[in-house]
């Protein structure tokens, strides 16, 4: 058990005083610039790390929210010094109240991995609910622009190929997967109800599945799993037959998408990812052969209600948001096993 003024994050606890900041009120810039302030759910996690990163370089005041269920302080760590930067200690799926004007509210926050969402089924459904009503009354508020991160995931295993926002999904919605599946289906119609019926500023993303530095290495997903193995020489472990198909987003195109779609005034979901369509024993061969691993592959029963195919239609994003991914798949492969490798040396698992 964590001591009395630490939060607990896995094993390890750390003293809440040095997520602290003063907050900066809003003002205006002698020269007339006005500050905006951006609160970010889920920020100390993958992706919203990244997003604090990018808001802080657009010169925004960052509020990253966290609870650290799944989030992890070195994901922000990076960040601590600068003078726009704090991080608040706080479940969002309970009320919060916020002083200062907040201009850009967007809500990450939630289990986003099948072994995280597993190990906290009733955590990721309030998330789902309650936080997503809570991020939306605190963005009601003050009037500030919204974006909820939703998933491809609202989908479920498909049977409309590739993935349009037109279509409404094949999820089993009591399955082990459906935590985490209806969390954001349920988020994504309030947030759609908040925008009809308060005028409220949203926006909805679904993430495809996305990739790059800051990922967990032992969050159960397909390019942790492999890349870990492939270093450590440990059995590539492929689900099924690996004839099913994923389609992988490197995670700073992810961010320029997110980023583009806060400051339209479009209200639909919105698909953001990369349509290049990869077999899962492919993406295997490719990690294999990038860290010149000496492992085997070996073959496990495929999860239950797990996707065959996966690939985002992303017409709307071009059209809505001139945005296309930039970044190929080999190269952001090799960007994250360089991270990887530097982790598990750092950490001894190497």
């Amino acid at each position: 058990m964590a001591a009395a003024g630490t939060i607990a994050k896995g094993q390890e606890a750390f003293p809440l005083r040095s997520f602290f900041r003063i907050p900066t009120e809003r003002c205006a810039h002698s020269l007339g610039e006005i500050l905006l302030r951006t609160l970010i759910t889920g920020g100390a996690g993958f992706i919203g790390s990244h997003l604090c990163e990018r808001f802080l370089a657009e010169g925004h005041d960052v509020i990253a929210l966290d609870n650290f269920i799944t989030g992890n302080r070195d994901n922000v760590e990076h960040l601590m010094s600068h003078p726009k930067f704090r991080v608040m200690v706080h479940d969002i799926s309970e009320p919060i109240e916020f002083h200062e004007l907040i201009d850009n509210v967007l809500h990450f926050a939630s289990p986003a991995s099948p072994v995280d969402y597993l190990e906290f089924p009733i955590q990721t459904m309030k998330v789902g609910a309650l936080g997503t009503h809570v991020s939306l009354g605190i963005a009601k508020k003050h009037k500030a622009r919204y974006l909820l991160a939703s998933t491809s995931e609202v989908y479920g295993d498909p049977l409309v190929h590739p993935q349009t926002e037109a279509y409404w999904g094949n999820v089993n919605p009591i399955g082990m997967r459906g935590v985490y599946d209806e969390a954001k289906r349920y988020a994504e119609a309030l947030t759609l109800a908040y925008y009809r019926q308060h005028k409220l500023d949203a926006h909805i993303i679904r993430i495809f599945n996305t990739y790059g530095e800051r990922m967990q290495l032992n969050d159960g997903r397909v390019v942790p799993n492999f890349i870990y193995q492939a270093l450590r020489g440990d059995p590539m472990t492929i689900y099924g037959d690996g004839s099913q198909t994923r389609s992988f987003c490197y995670v700073t195109d992810l961010v320029e998408g997110i980023y583009r779609l806060l400051f339209t005034d479009f209200h639909e979901p919105v698909n953001l990812g990369n349509p290049a369509e990869v077999t899962i024993k492919e993406f295997a061969e490719e990690i294999h052969k990038l860290a010149h691993s000496k492992s085997v592959y070996i073959a496990k029963p495929l999860p239950l209600d797990d996707p065959k195919k996966r690939k985002p239609d992303i017409s709307r994003a071009i059209q809505v948001l001139g945005w296309e991914p930039k970044v190929g798949r080999e190269e952001g492969l090799r960007r994250t096993m360089a991270y990887f490798q530097q982790k598990m040396q750092k950490t001894g698992k190497l």
